[in-house]
């Protein structure tokens, strides 16, 4: 009789444990979402007279750089006044991290047939 009882003790102390490591497993495994969300970023060549890709899509919060790689300076101004590079030499970038959705079109302020596009969902 006292086996029995012993033996079915054990059982349920095995259970209880196996339980508790799947309940474990389960939680450590459970992330917030700023855990998960990578750092977004784009980047945009400006080269040969023209912004590549001149129109880009990116989710809120994305990082936008324009980098510079003609041999004249350029700018990176929003239609709107949003944000303005002010002149960016060769090799030179500029960054700006888009919070809000919307539509932003930009141009170069020197060259102004240069334009582009960042659309944000």
């Amino acid at each position: 009789m006292k086996r029995t009882i012993l033996l079915m003790l054990s059982c349920m102390l095995i259970i209880t444990g196996l339980l508790a490591a799947i309940s474990c497993s389960s939680s450590s495994q459970t992330t917030t979402p700023s855990e998960t969300t990578p750092t977004q970023s784009s980047a945009v060549t400006i080269q040969n007279l023209s912004f590549s890709q001149a129109n880009i899509t990116v989710s809120v919060g994305t990082k936008v750089t324009w980098t510079n790689k003609d041999s004249i300076t350029h700018t990176v101004t929003s239609d709107t006044g949003l944000f303005d590079s002010g002149p960016i030499n060769n090799g030179g970038t500029f960054s700006y991290t888009f919070n809000n959705k919307g539509v932003f079109d930009y141009h170069c302020t020197i060259h102004p047939t240069m334009k582009g596009t960042v659309t944000v969902q």
